[in-house]
């Protein structure tokens, strides 16, 4: 990355097995002051266990973590924000136990900005955790999280289980505190979250990563032919052979040719095939996840959406 921010996260080659089985290879990856860094993958990609091998809460096999320049330690927690996939909240506690826990815990805890967020996210936080639904004790510990006000978040499925309203404003309570120059490392099922609130984004597959880089620039290195037709989409002569086609997907009427350039000239070619409509498009954080993970993301679409539809 070249824009001259304070790197807060930096993981070079990270690497962590289990036994035989590899869960994280040789993982890099950087997260700037003020920045959003989304990790998307299938699941068992090893996004959890890279936050783990981060965080202290296992250890990797090799490789660096540092924060802000400097190696993990205790005094850096007052700094930090941690929300696990998995809650690691106290059933037996209420929700202002554990706020009063995180007050008692952390010099930054703003408990104005705690008692805003339990109005934004409407959960009764007299209730015990085990009295809430997991998208209340989910909400619970992100009230406690951005109540701290950390320079640092590291964020695992942090909108699980929450409706479509509360999910927009997890995005954008991340988009605020990143603007406040918070370093957020964040993981999501949901292309679109990733897609709407990250600036970086890593794809990891099997426990590595496949691609990585700025949001934007990775939408727009490629083009997306799209074509639709009043049947199924026909074969057409030199279109797999195209130097410039990558990929080429067809389902029903529907044809798409992913291109790296001359975009205009296979656009011609399919349409001397008389489709209904064409047209050409940037594509999407869908589409470079579809062609980085390839075959095997087709049958996982759906868990990857459907908390978003």
């Amino acid at each position: 990355m070249t824009t001259g921010k304070t790197s807060m996260i930096s993981v070079q080659a990270l690497s962590k097995r289990y036994g035989p089985n590899v869960a994280v290879e040789d993982l890099s990856l950087s997260v700037e002051r003020g920045s959003i860094f989304g990790l998307l993958g299938t699941n068992g990609a090893g996004k959890t266990t890279t936050f783990k091998c981060v965080l202290g809460l296992a250890f990797p096999n090799s490789g660096e973590v540092r924060f802000d320049g400097e190696p993990l330690r205790p005094e850096l927690f007052e700094r930090m924000a941690y929300v696990p996939e998995t809650s690691a909240l106290y059933g037996w506690m209420t929700g202002y136990d554990h706020l009063e826990l995180t007050k008692r815990s952390f010099r930054r805890y703003d408990a104005e900005r705690a008692r805003k967020l339990v109005e934004l996210f409407a959960f009764d936080p007299k209730k015990r955790v085990k009295q809430l639904s997991k998208g209340q004790q989910s909400a619970l510990a992100l009230t406690m999280a951005f109540a701290m006000r950390p320079d640092i978040m590291v964020l695992d499925e942090p909108s699980s289980g929450l409706d479509p309203v509360h999910q927009r404003h997890v995005l954008d309570l991340m988009i605020d505190a990143a603007a406040g120059g918070a370093a957020i490392l964040f993981s999501s099922h949901q292309i679109g979250q990733v897609e709407r609130a990250a600036d970086h984004v890593a794809i990891m597959h099997k426990g590595r990563v496949l691609i990585s880089g700025d949001v934007e620039e990775l939408r727009a290195g490629e083009k997306v032919v799209e074509a639709t037709f009043d049947g199924d989409a026909p074969p057409i002569s030199g279109l797999d052979t195209d130097p410039h086609v990558r990929r080429v997907m067809r389902q029903g009427r529907v044809l798409r040719a992913y291109i790296r350039d001359g975009g205009n000239g296979v656009a011609n070619l399919i349409g001397q095939s008389k489709p209904a409509s064409l047209r050409v498009l940037n594509q999407n954080l869908e589409d470079i996840f579809l062609a980085a993970v390839g075959d095997d993301a087709r049958d996982t679409m759906a868990t990857l959406n459907q908390e978003g539809a």
